[in-house]
C-alpha cells in the first residue's frame, strides 16, 4: 500500500519499499475538501443516519430480551444515555483533532506517536475491519432493506405473486440500483447530497411526530393497559441485558457519523459539538416516545412478533392516510443509507491519506473536492456483498468489535489529556464521562462472550489477525504493489481526481 505523500505513478516492483523515495510535490500542494456542512445539515446527518428503518419495523428485540415493558423502556433510555456520553467525548476529540475519519484519525494522532510499530496498528485494524467489512455490509443491508420496502408494496398493489426466487432476485436488482443511485449522488455533489438528506430527515421526523401524536391520543383515551404491566417479568441475567443493550445500540448506531466529515463542516469548533448535542438527545427522545406510543396500541407480544410495527399502528389509528407510514419507512431507510454512505466514503478517504489503504482512494475530484474513488470502492464491496448469501449473519458478532474501538477512542481521549495538556480544546468533556463510557463499553464487550460464547467471535479475531499480517509488510515496512502505479493513473484520468492535502495539526 502506498502513502499519499509519494508519487504513485512511479514504476515499482512488488516488494520494493518506499522509504527511500522522494516526496511528490503534488501531494504537498494537494487539494482540500470543501466545507459545506452547516449546523442544520450536521444535525440532519446525525439524525438521518441514526433513524433508519429499525424503529419503524421491528423494535421488539429490546422488549423481548428485557422481559418487561418497564425494563425495555429503561433500556432504550439507557442506550440513548450511553450514546450521549460517547458523543460528548467525541465532541472533544473532534474539536481537538479536526480531521475527517472519526475515531480512525484519533487513533492516528493519539497512539501513533507512542510506538513506531504498535502505535499505528489500532488505527489500521479499525480501518481494516470497518472499510473492508462492517460499513460496506451496513450499506448493502440497508439497500436490501430499502429494496424490500419498495418491491413488496408495488407487487402487492399490482396484484403480482412471484415465487420466492424471483422476489429475491428482484429485491437484489433493486438494491443494486439503490447502491448505484446513492453512490452517483454522493459523487456528483455534496450540496445535492445534503439537500436530499435534509428532506428525508425532515420526512422521517414528521412520521415520528405523527406516531407520537397517535400515542398521546391513545393515552388521553385511557390506552395504558400495556404500559401498566411495568417491570413484570424483567430479566436479571447480565448476559441477556447486554444483548438487549446491543439491540438498542444498533438502533442508535451512527451517533459518531458527523466526526467522519469534520473537514467538510463549516466552523467545526462550534458546529460539531452543537450538532452532536442537538441531534443525539433528539433521537433518544424520539425513540423513547415512539416505543411508548407503540405500547398504547399493541400488546408486548404483538410488538415482539410484528414485522411492521409502525404500519400496524398507522392502520389502526390513521385510517385512509395510513399509506403515509410505509412511505415514510421507505424514505427513512433510503435517507439512512445515503448519510451512511456519505460518512463511509470519508473514512475510506482518511485511511488512504494516512497510507493505510491504496493511495488512489485518498484522491478527490479536482473541482468538487469529493472523494469519489473512496465512494466507488465502498460501493463495489457493497455490490459484491449484495450478490452473496447470508451477508447479515456475522453483523451481531462484529458489533462487539466496534465497541472495542469505541472504548479505545475513550482511552485515546484520556491519553491526549496527558500527552497534549495545553492543546486547543474548544469543548472539554468532564473526565467522568469517558471513564464511565469505558466501564459500560467494557461490560458490553465481555458479558456476551462470557455468558454465551460462540465460535463466530473467533471469526472476528481471525479477521483482525489477517489485518496484522497485511499491516507488517504494506504499512510498517511500506512495501508497494507494482501494478498500482498504472491503475492510479487510469483512475485519475477517468475520474478527474488528484492527491489531497493533509490538514496541518493544530
Amino acid at each position: 500500500m502506498e502513502n499519499a505523500a509519494f508519487d504513485s505513478s512511479d514504476e515499482t516492483s512488488k516488494g520494493e519499499c518506499l522509504a527511500d523515495r522522494k516526496p511528490n510535490p503534488a501531494a504537498a500542494d494537494g487539494l482540500e475538501l470543501k466545507r459545506k456542512v452547516g449546523l442544520f445539515s450536521g444535525v440532519a446527518l446525525i439524525v438521518g443516519n441514526m433513524i433508519g428503518s429499525g424503529i419503524f419495523i421491528s423494535p421488539g428485540g429490546v422488549l423481548q430480551r428485557s422481559g418487561s415493558v418497564g425494563l425495555a423502556l429503561v433500556m432504550w433510555a439507557a442506550c440513548g444515555l450511553l450514546a450521549i456520553l460517547g458523543s460528548l467525548s467525541y465532541a472533544e476529540l473532534g474539536t481537538l483533532i479536526p480531521k475527517s475519519g472519526g475515531e480512525y484519525s484519533y487513533y492516528v494522532d493519539g497512539l501513533s506517536p507512542l510506538h513506531p510499530f504498535w502505535g499505528p496498528l489500532p488505527a489500521f485494524l479499525y480501518s481494516w475491519i470497518s472499510v473492508l467489512l462492517l460499513r460496506p455490509t451496513t450499506f448493502a443491508v440497508g439497500c436490501l432493506s430499502c429494496a424490500s420496502y419498495t418491491v413488496y408494496p408495488i407487487l402487492t398493489s399490482l396484484g403480482f405473486c412471484l415465487d420466492v426466487e424471483m422476489e429475491d432476485l428482484l429485491i437484489k436488482m433493486t438494491a443494486i440500483l439503490y447502491i448505484g443511485l446513492i453512490t452517483a449522488l454522493n459523487c456528483y455533489s455534496v450540496d445535492w447530497t445534503i439537500r436530499v438528506q435534509n428532506v428525508f430527515t425532515v420526512a422521517k421526523l414528521v412520521a415520528i411526530v405523527v406516531l407520537i401524536g397517535c400515542g398521546i391520543y391513545q393515552l388521553s383515551t385511557g390506552g395504558t393497559q400495556y404500559l401498566a404491566q411495568g417491570f413484570e417479568g424483567s430479566t436479571t441475567e447480565f448476559g441477556t441485558l447486554a444483548t438487549a443493550f446491543y439491540g438498542g445500540l444498533w438502533a442508535y448506531d451512527g451517533w459518531n457519523n458527523l466526526n467522519f466529515v469534520t473537514e467538510e463542516i463549516k466552523n467545526p469548533y462550534v458546529n460539531l459539538p452543537r450538532a452532536i448535542m442537538i441531534g443525539i438527545p433528539l433521537v433518544a427522545v424520539c425513540y423513547l416516545s415512539v416505543n411508548v406510543a407503540y405500547l398504547t396500541v399493541l400488546s408486548p407480544k404483538a410488538l415482539i412478533n410484528s414485522d411492521a410495527v409502525a404500519v400496524e399502528v398507522g392502520n389502526y389509528l390513521l385510517g385512509p392516510v395510513a399509506f403515509f407510514i410505509p412511505l415514510a419507512v421507505a424514505m427513512s431507510t433510503f435517507g439512512g443509507v445515503l448519510t451512511g454512505a456519505f460518512a463511509t466514503g470519508r473514512l475510506c478517504f482518511a485511511t488512504a491519506r494516512e497510507g493505510h489503504m491504496v493511495d488512489v482512494l485518498s484522491y478527490v475530484h479536482v473541482e468538487s473536492r469529493i472523494p469519489s474513488p473512496a465512494l466507488i470502492f465502498t460501493a463495489i464491496i457493497a455490490l459484491i456483498l449484495v450478490a452473496s448469501k447470508k451477508i447479515t449473519s456475522l453483523i451481531d458478532f462484529f458489533t462487539f468489535a466496534v465497541w472495542i474501538f469505541y472504548v479505545l477512542a475513550m482511552i485515546v481521549l484520556l491519553i491526549l489529556r496527558k500527552t497534549k495538556p495545553d492543546a486547543r480544546r474548544p469543548y472539554r468533556v468532564p473526565l467522568f464521562v469517558p471513564i464511565l463510557t469505558i466501564v459500560i463499553g467494557s461490560y458490553l464487550i465481555v458479558a456476551p462472550i462470557v455468558t454465551d460464547p460462540a465460535i463466530e467471535y473467533l471469526y472476528v479475531l481471525g479477521v483482525l489477525f489477517i489485518g496484522v499480517l497485511v499491516y507488517i509488510p504494506f504499512v510498517y515496512y511500506k512495501c508497494s504493489v507494482g501494478f498500482m502505479g498504472p491503475v492510479t493513473r487510469v483512475v485519475q484520468l477517468i475520474l478527474s481526481v488528484g492527491p489531497t492535502l493533509k490538514p496541518a495539526a493544530d
